[in-house]
């Protein structure tokens, strides 16, 4: 089990995950953010709203499901198409810690464990359990269009296995991971944006084209996501060509 956890902090930030918890840590329950009205949603909610100078409720609540969807629980994703193991990132396992910067400080595990299991249990603890009501949660809280946070889903979760194939993962593996996982999914979440893998030169990997917005460019940042839709498609194809012709992250 340890060596799956190393070898995800090995992958980058996005997929650490901190053991041994400490209570009083300000770590908060995402079991609890699945209730809309919830103290610890609210919280989320105005970190995000602070550190990127969102504009409005309904924008706020696109960047904070992309976000967690790419950040929260892509380790489970990761450690499945590397190692066919299953972390357990149901909700009432799983805290995070907020920053004051755009995103999340730290995600951590209660009970750390990784077990066999099929694909279909990871959809369960990862999407049905968790993001699916997360989004619900958001929906009510926020009236933001349920297709959009669906859309900040299969954006953070592609970018699992997007952002580990620029970081010497095994591109072949985690494309055919990202598909066997989406196919399993169901829900129409293949159908909100496209992962394309590219080479240039000796360089290869997965890039995510969505198609639909998180409005983070409402933000003070006033930019848009590599993947954002409101960019053409030739566009986005090309400035990911130029992350593969630049250093190596």
């Amino acid at each position: 089990m340890h060596d799956v956890f190393a070898r995800l902090d090995a992958f980058g930030e996005r997929y650490r995950l901190e053991r041994g918890l400490i209570p009083d840590d300000d770590w908060i329950d995402c079991s609890r953010l699945l209730d809309p009205g919830s103290p610890e949603l609210t919280r989320v909610l105005e970190a995000e709203r602070h550190a990127s100078g969102q504009v409005s409720d309904h924008a706020t609540a696109l960047t904070v499901i992309a976000v967690y969807a790419g950040r929260v629980t892509t380790a489970a994703l990761l450690a499945w198409a590397l190692e066919g193991v299953l972390l357990d990132m149901r909700p009432s396992n799983v805290a995070i810690r907020l920053s004051e910067h755009h995103g999340f400080e730290a995600v951590g595990l209660r009970e750390p464990s990784a077990v066999e299991g099929p694909v279909e249990t990871l959809v369960a603890w990862v999407l049905q359990e968790h993001l699916l009501p997360l989004a619900d949660a958001l929906r009510s809280r926020t009236r933001a269009g349920l297709r959009q946070l669906h859309g900040g889903i299969a954006y953070g979760c592609a970018a699992a296995f997007c952002s580990a194939s620029l970081r010497g993962g095994d591109v072949h593996l985690l494309e055919a991971a990202y598909h066997r996982f989406m196919a399993a999914a169901g829900g129409g979440l293949d159908r909100l944006g496209t992962v394309v893998r590219l080479r240039e030169g000796e360089r290869e990997g997965l890039f995510y084209l969505r198609d639909t917005c998180c409005l983070y460019y409402t933000s003070a940042e006033k930019t848009l996501c590599a993947s954002c839709c409101l960019d053409t498609r030739q566009d986005r194809i090309a400035a990911y060509r130029t992350v593969l012709s630049g250093p190596s992250s």
